[in-house]
């Protein structure tokens, strides 16, 4: 009796290390959907017997908007897509219906084959794992020819049932809930935009360059326009900002429609309330002039750096758990609003030379001016960090639509420096660019618009 209770432990111990060693070896397996190539593999494993999947998008790891059944959910890589106009007709309502229709499609069968290639090769792996592990056992208790072939060949099918009990449940009925998605965007969980998209965009105008953004873009805090409209006034557009400085240093005609505050839904694809103004949305606004090239700086806002500074400056720890969380919950919504953006922009017929600008480092080298502000060395290590973070979504989402990237580098003139690039914590608008700060970044958007071409 004492032994058959040995072999069941083993036999179950073994079945559990196997299915978690094939988890960790079995490569995501490749599948061509909606003119690309998309990876499905496995999430890790969850105690819960239901729960969603994982999609990877632009270095965040969401959930789905899909609950699946079972421990181990497919994992959907899009990290490395490439947002092409066949892509662009799985944005949703304003896609062609049959259009819209074939691409569902093809991304269904994409994620169901794939997810299938990947079980049968990692329970082949199961197989394998738990045939020598088995083995290993048998050798070790000694036992003869048969009684060893026997706990080998039980082991395996236990654990080969236990894997597709945790496993295969999920691909059977991954194809049916797979069809209540209508969208990439709602796969992931992006927030519904309200405003439709444009259908009819005039021909570009040559020279002409609108840019739309948030604060940075603005350029908050420096003189203001020597002739400003109300909506200058309400969403404090300067003469120090980059689209100033750009329209002063180039031959191009720089139209600046960014408002301090926007983010992605409230400002760039939806309206924006600023006090009793209501502004419309900045992209829709931008693509009715015509522009040759659009220039956009977002994701400050959405990510909530501001208030992640002001907490760093405020807490003796601001790299806490419940600090790491706020961020990434806000980054991850940042991500999901932002893949709608660039597919609102990748579905135009003629869009415009499109550039996404990442953020500068305000505090570059040493952060000693600021220590009894409340912002240590080590606090500003974890804020860069955070900000790379930013600027990795915002690069490799460019990089996904085919868009270019301008990165301004305020090294030597960040905040604590005798000149600095951005204004002091006791200024009109702390962190943000001074007038030269917008210089710096109006010359980086500069080269990237005479690479591209634009004139």
């Amino acid at each position: 009796m004492g032994k058959r209770i040995v072999d069941v432990v083993a036999v179950l111990v073994v079945a559990i290390i196997a299915i978690a060693v094939s988890l960790w070896l079995t490569p995501m397996q490749s599948a061509e959907a909606v003119g690309q190539t998309v990876r499905v593999g496995a999430a890790a494993p969850s105690p819960s017997w239901s729960g969603p999947g994982e999609v990877d998008l632009f270095g965040q790891r969401l959930p789905t908007t899909i609950d699946f059944p079972g421990p181990v959910r497919p994992r959907l890589e899009l990290t490395d897509l490439h947002l092409s106009t066949q892509l662009a007709d799985l944005l949703g309502p304003d896609a062609p219906g049959s259009a819209r229709a074939v691409a569902q499609h093809e991304l269904r069968d994409a994620l169901v084959s794939g997810w299938r290639d990947y079980l049968i090769v990692q329970t082949s792996i199961v197989v394998v794992v738990a045939l020598l592990l088995m083995g290993a056992v048998a050798g070790w208790q000694r036992r003869r020819l048969r009684g060893s072939i026997v706990l080998v060949v039980i082991g395996v099918l236990v654990a080969a049932a236990l894997n597709v009990g945790a496993v295969a449940a999920t691909a059977l009925s991954a194809s049916d809930q797979l069809r209540g998605i209508d969208s990439l965007a709602s796969l992931v969980g992006a927030a519904a935009i309200t405003e439709p998209a444009p259908t009819v965009v005039p021909a570009a105008k040559a020279g002409s360059v609108v840019v739309i953004g948030d604060s940075t873009a603005a350029g908050i805090g420096n003189p203001p326009l020597p002739n400003p409209t109300p909506d200058d006034t309400v969403c404090e557009r300067t003469s120090g900002s980059f689209a100033s400085a750009l329209g002063r240093a180039g031959d191009w005609s720089v139209t600046n429609l960014a408002c301090s505050s926007a983010t992605v839904g409230a400002g760039l694809l939806g309206e924006q309330k600023r006090g009793d103004t209501v502004l419309p949305p900045q992209l829709a606004a931008a693509l009715k002039t015509g522009p040759s090239a659009l220039i956009i700086s977002v994701g400050a806002n959405d990510a909530g750096w501001s208030h992640m500074v002001g907490v760093c400056a405020a807490l003796p720890d601001c790299g806490g758990a419940a600090s790491e969380a706020y961020f990434h919950q806000q980054l991850e919504a940042f991500a999901r609003n932002y893949l709608v953006l660039l597919m609102r922009l990748r579905a135009l017929p003629n869009p415009p030379t499109v550039i996404i600008n990442q953020y500068y480092d305000p505090l570059p080298g040493k952060s000693d001016c600021v220590r009894d502000l409340g912002i240590t060395e080590e606090k500003a290590k974890l804020l860069r960090g955070w900000l790379d973070s930013l600027n990795r979504v915002l690069a490799e989402g460019a990089a996904a639509a085919s868009f270019r990237t301008a990165k301004p580098s305020f090294a030597g003139h960040g905040l604590c420096s005798p000149d600095p690039f951005v204004q002091g914590m006791d200024g009109n608008a702390p962190l943000h660019p001074t007038t030269a700060g917008g210089l710096a970044i109006a010359l980086a958007d500069q080269a990237v618009l005479i690479e591209a071409g634009v004139r």
